[in-house]
This record gives C-alpha cells, structure tokens and sequence, in this order.
C-alpha cells in the first residue's frame, strides 16, 4: 500500500510541476492578498499586528480553496480517476495520495514563505514561529476538508461556487483556532497557545481518519 500511495502522489506532483501555473496560483495568490492589506488599512504596527493574524489565515484559506475544484477534475476528464477507482487497492488510501498532493503543492508553501508575511505585520519571532506551525498544522486540515467537497461536487456546473458553499463553513473552527493561536503569541505569551494547537491536533486527526473515507464515498457517488 505504502509503494501504491507514493506511485499516485509522485504521478499528481509530477504532472502539477510540469503544468507550473498550479503551483504558483495558489502562492501568489496568498502573498498578494496579504501584501493589499498594509496598503488599505494603512503601515500603523498596532493596527498591522492587530489583523495580521486573522489576514494571513484568510488568505491561506482562499488561497486553498483555489486548487480544491482541479483536485479530481484533471483524472476525471481523461478517464484516469474511474481506472483508479475500478483497482482493488483501498479508494480511501488513493484519495489519501492525492490530498497529501494537493497539501505539498499549495499548503507547504504558505508555511514556508509566513515569515516574510509576519515582517509586513510586525509581528515578533515568536508570532511567527507560532503562525508558521499553526498553518503547518491546519492547512492539511483545510485539504482534507475540500476533498469532500471537491468529490461531491465533481462535474457539475457551477462546482465551484457550491464547492464553496459546503466546505466554507466546515473552515471556520480552523480559521478561528488557527488566527487565535497566533494572535495570543503577539499579545500575551507563546505558553498560552497550548489549547489552541490541541485543538487543531484534534481536527487534523479526525480529518486525517475520516476524510479520505468520505471522499471515497463521495466520489463513488459523483461518477455513478
């Protein structure tokens, strides 16, 4: 099973890399909406570390949410996603490969590239140590989630917005917990995350369990 799922996620990363504009969308996409931010609200640092928090959580769920619609489209299309589906190997360990795909091309990056982020908020060391492992901890969470919806929604018309509609509000436990954790760094101490950080331990594993599962289900359902 271990050789089959990094056959899939090698095949996704491959063919993504190959295409570029996928993995550069979502990136982009995340610095330019944390960069409008200081030129609107203006360059006060009491205000900057004030929203710094809940923006860059925002943005990275935005920014994830861009590529969810291509998550199962691509092998949809050209018939792939069907011949795998049809393999006797576990459905929930495929989506699992693809997800984890998903996860490197457009969450790993937000997690590298937050302390250039954190330099236009203000925001201390800390802070950005603490941001940086909150986006390591619940970005997967946000990819688990959007398979679901992504499944559910494969080859509709209009996907994307319902795509949108069903997963935002599974989202926000994330976004708040995620935004919290950071914003208790900047202002009080980094001790005072703990409860912050087991919570998005607690959503990563129920997600990391149960949604491969669903998503399984979910497009079984969708290609039937």
């Amino acid at each position: 099973m271990l050789r089959l799922f990094w056959c899939i996620l090698s095949r996704d990363l491959t063919l993504a890399l190959r295409r570029g504009t996928d993995v550069l969308t979502s990136l982009l996409f995340f610095v330019i909406v944390v960069s409008l931010f200081p030129l609107g609200v203006g360059t006060e640092r009491e205000v900057l570390q004030t929203l710094g928090p809940g923006v860059v959580w925002v943005a990275a769920l935005l920014a994830s949410m861009l590529a969810l619609e291509r998550l199962f489209a691509a092998d949809h299309v050209d018939g792939t996603l069907e011949q795998m589906l049809l393999t006797d190997q576990p459905r929930a360990l495929l989506v699992l490969a693809k997800i984890t795909a998903h996860w490197l091309l457009t969450g790993l990056p937000l997690v590298l590239i937050a302390p250039l982020v954190g330099m236009q908020y203000h925001l201390s060391g800390a802070a950005v140590g603490v941001m940086m492992l909150t986006l390591l901890v619940g970005t997967p969470v946000l990819s688990l989630l959007g398979a679901i919806g992504a499944a559910l929604t494969l080859g509709l018309r209009g996907g994307g917005i319902l795509l949108a509609l069903l997963i935002l509000p599974l989202y926000i436990p994330v976004l708040v917990y995620g935004a919290g954790a950071i914003d208790v760094a900047a202002t009080v101490s980094v001790a005072d995350t703990g409860p912050y950080f087991e919570l998005l331990g607690a959503f990563l594993l129920v997600a990391l369990v149960f949604a491969p599962v669903a998503a399984a289900a979910a497009l079984k359902i969708s290609l039937e």
